[in-house]
């Protein structure tokens, strides 16, 4: 029986290794240099998203060629180089790809054509995305999601109302994708996503959250008042939404929902994303040994110095096998079988922020300051146990994989 799959292999190819470092040098000149001063402001560093879509880096072109790329591994090759340099500006230019695969994974080809574009615009107008699914009171649990959509037969309209919440880009984006109640009853098999045109009338920002880390990165709830979208706005279309739920009812599968499909295409990304910023403690902490010099020796020579680097590594570089493991599997098809996805996202968030942790611990007084990078990239490193399913939530995720049973 033959198997026309590319093989997995470690070895990149010559263009993702040279998008790798095209990239990297990206985040190196522009991202780095300027992570300090937009964790201050705290606010959308406009600057450098212009700057990566002046060179093609925010572009939807650019991530799409990434997606396809054989082997899987192109979004995650570009997004740890990218949190390499800094996770909040890193969320900042890739915030808006959460939209966009929302509307590729669930919609027609036409929804795809007019309104992924519209979430990157191009250079000297740059626009965003915003995927907006989270609710005050269902964050993990994604089937309390109160935000109702009910169509309007007579001006073919959906009039959504409700208020979301933890929205990267939400209320400065150009195009929200939001994920809405059609059908209560159902839970969140009757749910289905919604594409809320620029300038949509009865949406506007919420709070905007100042947070731990990520800080250059815009989190805002979005506030939605009779917003009227027109009935081509649903994504996947009113068709597939029917039939969808008529199976449902007859207590059939209903083929899954949008959010959890949205999430499960996004988790190695996000895995990625922590990989960037363990690899970029653990390189700095290592430097740092090799040059900080006590008692007449760098400190690296101690062994509770170098092993504690030693389990750093090791740990970075599992996270990032396990994240390539689980690009490829979906590049390729292969069933999840053991929740490979989420499996990636637990340890790559957990490793970030433990790494992170200990590389504080080898610059001693001077980690714990905002002279020196580490405190930020620990800050940085805690979303990555918390967003996009919590490491509770993916423990969960995989024990029911792994035992067949319904844990709870």
């Amino acid at each position: 029986m033959s198997d026309d799959t590319p093989g997995f292999s470690l070895d990149l190819s010559d263009d993702l290794r040279e998008v790798r470092s095209w990239i990297h040098e990206f985040a190196e000149t522009v991202i780095r240099p300027a992570a300090a001063e937009w964790d201050e402001r705290e606010q959308t560093p406009w600057p450098i998203i212009e700057e990566a879509s002046k060179i093609g880096l925010y572009s939807l072109d650019f991530y799409a060629t990434q997606f396809f790329e054989p082997s899987g591994l192109g979004i995650p090759v570009a997004i740890e180089e990218l949190f390499w340099g800094d996770a909040g500006i890193g969320l900042s230019i890739v915030g808006s790809t959460l939209a966009a695969v929302s509307v590729v994974a669930n919609g027609t080809n036409e929804q795809i054509g007019e309104w992924c574009p519209q979430m990157f615009g191009e250079p000297g107008d740059v626009k965003l995305g915003a995927f907006c699914s989270s609710e005050p009171n269902a964050g993990s649990d994604v089937g309390s999601i109160k935000t109702r959509a009910v169509y309007d037969e007579a001006a073919d309209e959906w009039v959504l109302n409700g208020t979301k919440t933890w929205a990267t880009n939400g209320g400065i984006a150009n195009v929200h994708v939001v994920v809405a109640s059609v059908d209560p009853a159902l839970g969140s098999r009757g749910q289905a996503s919604f594409i809320v045109p620029p300038g949509a009338k009865g949406l506007s920002q919420g709070q905007k959250f100042r947070k731990h880390g990520i800080r250059a990165s815009h989190t805002a709830e979005v506030i939605l008042d009779d917003v009227r979208v027109p009935g081509r706005c649903l994504v996947g279309g009113k068709e597939k939404l029917d039939e969808r739920l008529a199976r449902v009812r007859e207590g059939k599968s209903g083929g899954g929902q949008a959010a959890m499909k949205t999430f499960e295409a996004s988790r190695p990304s996000v895995a990625a994303m922590a990989v960037g910023v363990g690899r970029a403690a653990v390189e700095y902490a290592a430097e740092y040994a090799r040059t900080r010099e006590q008692f007449g020796k760098p400190i690296g020579t101690n062994q509770g110095v170098a092993f504690q680097l030693a389990d750093m590594q090791a740990s970075v570089d599992a996270a990032r096998l396990l994240t390539w493991r689980a690009a490829w599997m979906a590049r390729n098809d292969k069933p999840f079988v053991n929740a490979e996805g989420s499996m990636s996202k637990l340890v790559a968030g957990e490793m970030a922020v433990r790494v992170t942790d200990q590389a504080i611990q080898i610059l001693g007084g001077n980690g714990y300051t905002r002279e020196y990078p580490v405190e930020r990239w620990h800050r940085d490193a805690k979303i990555f146990t918390i967003f996009e399913g919590t490491s509770e939530i993916q423990r969960m995720i995989v024990g029911r994989a792994v035992t067949g049973l319904d844990v709870r």
